[in-house]
């Protein structure tokens, strides 16, 4: 049996579900506390890439061209290069002309009542293999209903979180936050409560902060 790591890292990570470089950022991150031996306390917060995203949704190639301006070649490329990363980080990326992007913030308040449960990092992961890999439709309360109880979530506790939106305003609140210490894009990690970092910067940047978190503790 592996010993437990004696270094224990808090680690808070600013994501959307709707965001594929979140899921291979952290997938990196877990490479580099492999290779470092180092631990972690994953804490997720909520950010929206879309917020003004309709219930229905829109067409993934569309979505893309209407907010960055690429065409539909360039979207073939980047998601070529997405899913070769992936397939290196075990990560099963799954695009078809039908891929969507959907409304994230009913997600978010399920993610924010799971972390009262102990059940926040388990539903994080979830929903991403969720979205990008079984291609369900994560804005649908069934779906994510479904999700939550895949993770231990009781079904009918969830579904009232929903209904009532009882953590909408919470997590409105963390995204201001957010908002306000500058936050404009994820995934943002901020480690040990004092350094930032935002996008997928790779498994040796990583590996290189969780060192440098550590030998200043020690200090």
């Amino acid at each position: 049996m592996a010993d437990a790591p004696t270094d224990v890292i808090d680690i808070d990570i600013v994501s959307d579900v709707m965001c594929p470089w979140c899921i291979v950022g952290f997938r990196q991150l877990e490479h580099a506390l492999a290779a470092t031996g180092i631990g972690a306390r994953v804490r997720w917060h909520p950010f929206e890439l879309n917020p003004d995203m309709p219930a229905e949704g829109q067409n993934l190639t569309e979505h893309i061209s209407q907010k960055y301006g690429a065409s539909p070649e360039q979207s073939d490329q980047n998601r070529a290069h997405l899913q070769a990363l992936g397939k290196s980080l075990g990560i099963d990326f799954v695009f078809s002309p039908d891929s969507r992007i959907v409304n994230s913030f009913d997600a978010h308040q399920l993610l924010d009542f799971a972390l009262t449960k102990g059940l926040q990092h388990p539903l994080k992961l979830a929903l991403f293999s969720a979205h990008f890999t079984d291609q369900r439709d994560i804005s649908e309360r069934a779906v994510l209903l479904d999700i939550a109880a895949t993770v231990g979530l009781e079904r009918s506790e969830a579904e009232s979180v929903l209904t009532e939106g009882t953590h909408a305003q919470a997590v409105r609140d963390q995204q201001a936050v957010w908002a306000a210490h500058g936050i404009s894009g994820v995934p943002s990690m901020v480690f040990a409560g004092k350094y930032l970092v935002t996008g997928a910067q790779g498994a040796d940047t990583y590996s290189q902060i969780l060192q440098k978190v550590t030998e200043e503790d020690a200090a």
